[in-house]
């Protein structure tokens, strides 16, 4: 009896612990809203160790598991720590009324930071039912929504979140940064200044302003944000890549290559860390380390022809000449190649004695001259193999493009658009899917039909690879001066845009403004690029 009297007892006072009113404290735990006050305190100042070490101590004074398991998840994932906010969130985890909504927005957050996008919307779309101005919660939509590549739908979950909290730090940064894809770089500075403004030690608002000062050239102005954001952030890995890209470009290479090193492996999968890398070590006389990171840039991204074209010189460099030339030769010759990958590939078939075959490759360069024709990118499967993955996922982009590029490269024009319009209609708030129905018309020579797609997709996400459609379709169009106003007006947006410097040099030398090409021929003499 005196067991079975004792487990009643454990049974009645666990139940009268759940009850407890919210925001009281429990039989003997610390008061919940207190706790909740200081927990969140500390992750407002980026210290998530702190809140998950309150939170922990008052579970362990006898304050419910359900009333804190939400603002302990957002502890959890502050730092990082996916599988113990897997263990806390997973199975039959439940919150209290009055924390629900964030417990909801951390699932969310957690499938999100995994990939998991569609269990993000579901967890996103409970926490919206429960609290529907919440602006931390619409910037996390927009991000869902962005990584989603619903770009237009992620440009009004942002202002939405601007219009519930003008002040909120995390929805101007995020502002910013859309803004910035969608209309350029200057257009977002006043964003980040604003913010900055009213939370001068965020390191959100740090890190975007920085990199939008950098990728316009104002390298001054760069390091005193960088250094702030090392101020407040001390272990901040993108503080210490930015000032290892400012060291590269200042030639200081091994500072450079220290810089980044001491990120650790928390930028081991951002594409610009591993391109940053590759040519540090190539810099470095590391040629082996070089290709190593830039194969797996290549393997991530294997359209990107800046990291193709690296990694041929650094194989190069380390002796391999027949890999360069076997591997790269077809590539080569494809009129998207770049000059300098085909300078590259013709010297190694010279110095393997084949110069009959350098000699050819020469001519092709010759005759695609600088502004090369608009053609697709050939797929690397099958056409057969591709159709057979496009049938299990249509409306999915990185099934179509493929199954697109390999109709186009089989010269089957009709069904080509057909599936591009069709994942254009299954994602019209999707820059790239705009581009695609675009492409499909400008290789069968319809300019005009091109543009209407590529307006649609600048109107989302004004970047390069617009920018450059929309330099084509223009002057396929005949609309030179057209595509000269609105190449320059890019170029004012993003003032180092190498792509619209170039666009406007050929074009103006062909159009007879020999002053103005030179001019911008020498600009990009003095950034180490030649056209």
């Amino acid at each position: 009896m005196g067991n079975r009297r004792r487990a009643l007892l454990v049974s009645l006072a666990a139940t009268l612990l759940a009850l407890a009113p919210v925001g009281q404290a429990a039989a003997d735990g610390p008061p919940l809203d207190a706790v909740r006050a200081k927990a969140r305190a500390a992750l407002a100042r980026r210290d998530p160790i702190s809140a998950e070490v309150v939170l922990r101590e008052a579970m362990r004074q006898g304050a419910p598991a359900d009333a804190l398991r939400a603002d302990l998840a957002a502890a959890l994932l502050a730092r990082g720590a996916l599988a113990d906010a897997h263990t806390l969130l997973d199975g039959a985890a439940q919150f209290t009324p009055d924390t629900a909504a964030l417990g909801w927005r951390m699932r969310g957050q957690l499938a999100l930071a995994e990939g998991r996008l569609p269990a993000a919307g579901q967890a996103f779309d409970q926490a919206l039912r429960l609290t529907p101005d919440d602006a931390d919660l619409w910037v996390a939509i927009a991000r869902l929504r962005f990584a989603g590549g619903e770009q237009a739908q992620s440009v009004q979950a942002a202002a939405r979140a601007v219009a519930l909290a003008p002040r909120n730090a995390r929805a101007l940064a995020l502002r910013g940064m859309l803004v910035r894809e969608q209309f350029g770089l200057r257009a977002a500075l006043p964003w980040f200044e604003q913010g900055l403004r009213i939370h001068p030690q965020d390191p959100d608002l740090l890190t975007e302003y920085a990199a939008t000062l950098g990728d316009m050239g104002q390298a001054r102005a760069m390091l005193v944000v960088v250094r702030k954001l090392a101020e407040v952030d001390p272990g901040n890995p993108r503080a210490l890549y930015f000032q290892a890209v400012l060291a590269a470009r200042a030639g200081k290479t091994e500072l450079a290559r220290t810089l980044l090193q001491r990120t650790g492996t928390a930028l081991r999968d951002m594409p610009a860390a591993m391109l940053l890398g590759g040519v540090l070590e190539y810099r470095a006389g590391n040629y082996s380390v070089s290709a190593g990171l830039l194969a797996r840039l290549v393997r991530l991204q294997p359209a990107n022809l800046q990291a193709q074209q690296l990694l041929a010189r650094a194989i190069a460099r380390e002796g391999d000449l027949r890999q360069v030339a076997w591997r790269w030769d077809s590539v080569a010759r494809q009129p998207f190649a770049t000059p300098y990958l085909q300078a590259t590939v013709a010297r190694a078939w010279q110095r393997l004695r084949q110069p009959q075959r350098a000699k050819d490759l020469a001519n092709v360069a010759a005759r695609m001259g600088p502004m090369r024709p608009f053609t697709a990118i050939p797929p690397d499967l099958p056409l057969g193999a591709l159709a057979l993955r496009y049938q299990d996922g249509p409306n999915f982009a990185d099934v179509a493009v493929p199954y697109v590029r390999g109709l186009l490269a089989a010269r089957q024009f009709d069904q080509a658009r057909a599936v591009a319009d069709r994942l254009r209609a299954a994602n019209p708030g999707a820059a790239e899917a705009w581009l695609l129905a675009g492409d499909t018309r400008m290789i069968t020579n319809d300019a005009r039909g091109a543009l209407a797609s590529y307006d649609a997709a600048a109107a989302i996400r004004f970047n390069e690879p617009v920018l450059r459609r929309m330099d084509a379709a223009l002057r396929a169009a005949g609309r030179a001066r057209d595509a000269d106003a609105m190449t320059a007006r890019y170029l004012a947006q993003n003032p180092e845009s190498l792509l619209a410097m170039r666009l406007l040099a050929v074009a103006w030398a062909g159009e007879g403004r020999q002053t103005e090409a030179q001019a911008m021929a020498r600009a990009l003499a003095a950034r180490g690029q030649v056209l």
